[in-house]
């Protein structure tokens, strides 16, 4: 761990330990450190996209709106890239590249730097854990990827991160089923609160059923669930771990909505805190909350 923290540059040595991860602080710092050489107008055909990003699908609407800003206004913030053998490796800022083709720019503003590959990785990793709305999928590759690179722990990565340790274990148990299932998550045909509950089935013929169920009938998380209690259906089995001692009396309800959301809940003076980090986030607890927004 401490021989990869120093592979990692001044940079991004300060960002991957520290309590929290942040890319925004780090990329502000990137441009606020980058030098006239090391920022350049470049052809947008140079430019290789990130091997190493996880998303895999991107929303064409957003995409065409922000190509439209980017004719009328430019290309706010440089995009990140690193010199390539030939051309030059993405980094960060994929949707802006993207657009600028759509655009038909033939420059892009960016800022050039010498990351390794496997710097490369873990700033594409956290830049779509924080600025991205990924599938539920996506955001279990991503998870799985920082804390493989990083040589963490679930728990370690939840603090980084702002998130539960059991949004962490529940997103990452994704992984587990049936590549027919993952790719119907991938591609939005089954939501973050399907795919939780039916990773927790142990049968995977039986989650290929529900899951072709889910799509043609548009079952509910709710219903789902009530599915799932059955005696008949196999379950996996829970990994269950202490929680760190906690001052609030209600520290109870908190553990247990946190468990059922997926997120940090704060519990305190007649308040229900419930975080949230992007509007699929929202929306995914909207939904295993039974509140549909019109």
């Amino acid at each position: 761990m401490e021989q990869k923290k120093k592979a990692l540059g001044k940079g991004l040595e300060e960002l991957f330990s520290s309590e929290v991860l942040d890319f925004d602080t780090f990329e502000s710092n990137i441009m606020e450190t980058a030098t006239e050489d090391e920022i350049r107008e470049i052809p947008v055909g140079e430019i290789r996209p990130n091997p190493y990003q996880p998303r895999k699908t991107f929303n064409e609407e957003a995409l065409n709106e922000l190509a439209e800003s980017i004719k009328n206004y430019g290309v706010f913030q440089p995009i990140i890239v690193k010199k390539a053998i030939k051309g030059y490796d993405l980094i960060a800022g994929e949707r802006r590249l993207r657009a600028s083709k759509i655009a038909n720019l033939p420059t892009i503003p960016a800022i050039v730097k010498d990351f390794t590959d496997d710097q490369m990785r873990e700033i594409s990793l956290l830049e779509n854990i924080q600025r991205e709305n990924l599938t539920a999928i996506e955001l279990a590759w991503a998870y799985k990827g920082i804390i493989d690179n990083l040589d963490i722990r679930q728990e370690d990565l939840a603090q980084k991160i702002g998130k539960s340790r059991s949004h962490i274990t529940n997103t990452l148990g994704l992984l587990n089923l049936p590549e027919d299932v993952q790719k119907m998550i991938l591609n939005g045909e089954i939501s973050m609160g399907h795919a939780r509950v039916l990773s927790k089935m142990e049968d995977d013929k039986e989650v290929e059923n529900l899951a072709d169920k889910i799509v043609k009938e548009s079952m509910s998380v709710h219903d789902l669930e009530e599915i799932s209690k059955s005696e008949e259906i196999k379950k996996r089995i829970p990994i269950t771990r202490r929680e760190k001692p906690s001052e609030s009396k209600y520290m109870e309800v908190e553990n247990e909505l946190r468990e059922t959301l997926g997120t940090k809940v704060k519990v305190d003076n007649k308040k229900i805190n419930i975080y949230f980090d992007s509007i699929n986030d929202l929306n995914r607890i909207l939904e295993i909350m039974g509140i549909e927004i019109k």
